[in-house]
């Protein structure tokens, strides 16, 4: 696809990164000369300095013929005029814009986005989508990440393993003889900075970092077998207001029963809108570093301590100052400087969160053709996880899943067939309408549209 992204920053830039690996045709525009060069030094892409909003940069970066346009400036109102001038003058078919402001993103004004109006395809918003992806880190207690897939059926685990994970230095085809009632697929681990796809004879390691896939009913039986016993927090502290903090707790206050949710939030008048927002959270005005302030909101007593302010370095301070006061509890840091996760081990932080990776995640989904439906990506897109449906022009049909052909770097996890969840053996045999979940490298992208016979956008 020929594809105009509009903004170099760390989405846009990561964006173009992974879509011009896929071998899409990708260009990308941005005011700022240096982005630009390093889109051009660095990626199979097309930099072009210019203010994306007029309509002769657009044409000079080949909108006539774009099939899709990716507005992640960092300014929203941009980003919509961007996917107007797009519709309105080139035609082009997807529009994905990023958009933080709350006061656009409510459905009190959802008729302002159409063709009628503002016609944007598809609205990306960083803030809610980090927020749904804390909650249900916090919905698996001992679980890294649980991404849902198929409505919800079934659910991608990251899971730790440690030092006292019972699992670790077991070949995997002994495992299902171990745990036979337990409907489970270990598709790979990150190990020391690389993804590895695990095989029957392979064993899992200490420090891996394991994709599993799952029937989504027995998550607390699979993160028990992996020795992980961690109960869901009943007592949160979060600290940092904003957007991801407030979001957060309103999810919270909506989906579970009996959970404490206490925020602190530095600026007196975003504390008085957000306390006034929520029903059951209570709102502390303070500096989340400083010890009083922590002692009010009674941190030696929560369990899970979320530190979302917009400041890196005061989120892994208040991340130390939790563990320092209780070693037990869990801790969560909103970070958008990667290298500190070299950081995370010695400071005994358990989960270190990039709000881009959820943002990235979130547009490739919109990216892909046809039925392909969900998008989880590893190692800055190198893998992903994806849902898609097998239609009766697919060349899977009645093959089983040995003798379908897979590279080997597609990986089949699960099997959604007429609600029933499925760990596929080798002689499963696909039907119509199965809803597949897998792994696969980034290469191999082309042959999973082929496999599934997509044909058209989303």
């Amino acid at each position: 696809m020929n594809i105009i992204i509009c903004g170099a920053g760390r989405v846009g830039f990561s964006i173009s990164k992974q879509l011009s690996a896929q071998g899409h045709s990708i260009t990308v525009v941005d005011q700022s000369s240096e982005f630009i060069q390093k889109i051009n030094e660095t990626q199979d892409a097309k930099g072009i300095v210019g203010r994306a909003t007029f309509p002769s940069v657009l044409e000079k970066a080949g909108a006539e013929d774009a099939d899709m346009i990716i507005a992640v400036t960092q300014n929203d109102e941009t980003n919509m005029v961007i996917c107007q001038v797009a519709y309105s003058i080139f035609k082009i078919n997807k529009k994905i814009a990023r958009i933080r402001s709350q006061q656009f993103l409510g459905t009190k004004w959802s008729k302002l986005y159409g063709q009628a109006n503002l016609p944007i395809d598809v609205i990306i918003s960083p803030e809610l989508e980090v927020a749904k992806s804390l909650q249900r880190k916090l919905d698996a207690p001992g679980a890294l990440d649980s991404v849902p897939f198929a409505g919800g059926k079934i659910k991608v685990l990251k899971i730790n393993i440690n030092k006292d994970c019972p699992l670790a230095n077991t070949e995997l085809s002994l495992l299902t003889k171990r745990f036979p009632e337990i409907r489970a697929n270990i598709l790979g681990v990150v190990r020391n900075d690389n993804f590895v796809i695990l095989r029957k004879k392979d064993k899992l390691l200490i420090d891996d970092k394991a994709f599993v896939v799952i029937n989504a009913s027995q998550i607390k039986k699979t993160l028990s077998a992996f020795g992980h016993e961690e109960k869901m927090a009943k007592k949160i502290l979060i600290v940092g207001g904003g957007n991801i903090g407030f979001n957060l707790a309103k999810n919270i206050e909506t989906d579970s029963e009996g959970v404490r949710v206490k925020i602190i939030e530095k600026n007196k008048e975003r504390a008085e809108f957000i306390a006034n927002e929520l029903n059951n959270t209570i709102v502390i005005n303070g500096d989340g570093l400083d010890e009083e302030v922590l002692k009010e909101a009674n941190i030696e007593e929560a369990e899970t301590i979320l530190s979302l302010t917009n400041d890196d370095e005061d989120n892994i301070m208040v991340s130390v100052l939790a563990e320092k006061s209780n070693p037990n509890k869990r801790t969560i840091a909103l970070v958008n400087k990667q290298n500190y996760s070299i950081l995370q081990s010695s400071l005994k932080i358990n989960d270190l969160v990039d709000p881009r990776h959820t943002t990235i995640s979130t547009i490739l989904k919109h990216v892909h053709k046809g039925t392909i439906e969900t998008v989880y990506t590893l190692l800055d897109g190198e893998y992903e996880f994806i849902e898609a449906e097998v239609l009766e022009t697919s060349e899977l049909i009645s093959k089983s899943l040995k003798d379908s052909n897979l590279p080997k770097e597609i990986r089949i996890g699960a099997v959604v067939r007429s609600k029933e969840v499925i760990i596929p053996k080798s002689n499963y045999k696909f039907e119509k309408k199965d809803l597949v979940v897998f792994l696969t490298k980034r290469e191999h992208l082309e042959k999973v549209e082929s496999l599934f016979r997509i044909s058209s956008l989303i």
